[in-house]
Formats: structure tokens, sequence, C-alpha cells
């Protein structure tokens, strides 16, 4: 019998042939899946044989007929982190708590401009926000991008700019104005996240 000298590519295209019967985008996020959990294993124990990696996600049958019962319940998939083979696994963070953390510090640092207290603690949170959002199950890496850009990077660049700019003119309706714009794409971001997050 010929053998690859690839072990993951043949395990790959193994769980591709087993999973044929699941929808085309689904089997592509579990490949996906797989592929970036071997690489992050390998990148933290270098030590550890390929086999023994690729034998601890499980068979590929067995991945496969997960995902399988998983898509017929109308279930997203069980992250790899925990094991394929598992049932799918619920997030340790309900997905309301990243959102809130992202969203509710800016509406505290706002009314409370003048307070470091106040400022240093919606950084933190919003950072906190930030990996538990880009930690969760309930997103794909897509999703997560997506918010973590327009929830923490998008706003601190602006708001960044802002200050440092004294170009901007006086008088409290442009901060109240640039505020309420902030807002509203913390909370529509927020919203979208919500509506498509993972059951």
């Amino acid at each position: 019998m010929k053998t690859s000298a690839d072990p993951v590519r043949d395990y790959l295209c193994a769980v591709e042939r087993e999973g044929s019967a699941l929808p085309a985008d689904r089997r592509q996020e579990l490949l996906a899946d797989l592929t970036e959990h071997i690489e992050v294993t390998r990148a933290e124990r270098p030590d550890a044989a390929i086999g023994e990696i690729l034998a601890e996600l499980g068979d590929p049958r067995t991945i496969a007929a997960t995902a399988l019962a998983e898509a017929g319940n109308g279930a997203a998939g069980a992250s790899l982190r925990d094991g394929v083979g598992a049932p799918a696994r619920r997030g340790k963070v309900h997905p309301l708590v990243p959102l809130l953390m992202l969203t509710l510090p800016f509406v505290f640092a706002t009314v409370l401009p003048h307070v470091p207290a106040a400022q240093f603690c919606s950084t933190l949170f919003r950072v906190i926000g930030a990996v538990l959002l880009c930690t969760s199950v309930h997103w794909t890496s897509v999703q997560k991008t997506t918010g973590v850009l327009l929830t923490a990077v998008l706003p601190t660049v602006a708001i960044s700019i802002w200050i440092s700019s004294s170009g901007g003119p006086a008088g409290d309706a442009t901060p109240l104005l640039a505020n309420l714009v902030t807002l509203a794409l913390l909370a529509g971001t927020a919203a979208w996240l919500w509506r498509v997050r993972r059951a």
C-alpha cells in the first residue's frame, strides 16, 4: 500500500472523504478548524510526534460522524480545542459577556470622562472583552476578527486621533456626535455578533 509523506494531508483528506455528506461550507469549516488545531498543537508541543497529535484528534470517521450528527440536529459544530469527537462544547462564557464588555465600558468612560479610574477600567474591560470574543466558540475566525476591529481597534484609533488633533471644532456638540457615532458602531457590531453567533 502506498503511503504519503504528509500524514496531516492524508488525515484531512480522510476527514473530507468521510464527511462528504456534509454541506460544503460546513466541511470546509471543519477542515479549517482541524488544520488550525493541528498547527496550534504543533506550536505548543514541538516535541510531539504528528501521529500522536492526529491520534488525539480522533478517527476521521468519528469526526465526520459527529459533524454529520450535529449538522442533522442543527448544531453548528464542536470546538476542536476540546476534541472533535466529543459532543458540542458549550462556551464557558456566555456569548453576551464579551459583547457587553466591549460596549458598556465605552458608555461609562463617556459619562465619566475626567475620572482616570473609569478610563482605565474601560480600557481593561474592553481588552478582556476582545480576548473573550477571540477565544469564544460562538463565532468563526472571520466574525471574531471583524468584531475586534469594529469594537476595539477602530474606536480606539478614532479616539486617539480625535484626542491628538487640536484642530477639531470647539463646543460640546461635536464630541457628543462623535461619541454617539462610536456608540452606534459598538452597539451595531454587538447586535450583529449576537445575531450570527453559533448556538
